[in-house]
């Protein structure tokens, strides 16, 4: 509980009346009026680090068709077994 001087009680009561919420409801909507950015600035943190560009250094990704092209030199299908011998 906090202690009030009388002066600021009387207007807390005056305040929370006008509003229509008890003093406590009052004293609470004040309080995350006036601290909301400080709780934003608590909850968003350092932002995340991307892998985008990552692998920029060793140049262009290669196209699908680059792809099949290595992979048939790779496994040529003379090596495939298709299980009969």
């Amino acid at each position: 509980m906090i202690e009030l001087p009388k002066k600021l009680e009387a207007a807390l009561k005056v305040q929370a009346n006008a509003h229509g919420v008890s003093p406590a409801g009052y004293v609470c909507e004040v309080l995350e009026r006036d601290l909301a950015s400080a709780l934003e600035a608590q909850s968003s943190g350092a932002p995340f680090k991307t892998g985008r560009g990552m692998f920029a250094k060793y140049g262009q990704a290669p196209s699908a068709e680059e792809i099949d092209a290595n992979r048939a030199d790779m496994f040529p299908l003379s090596r495939i077994s298709t299980g009969t011998m």
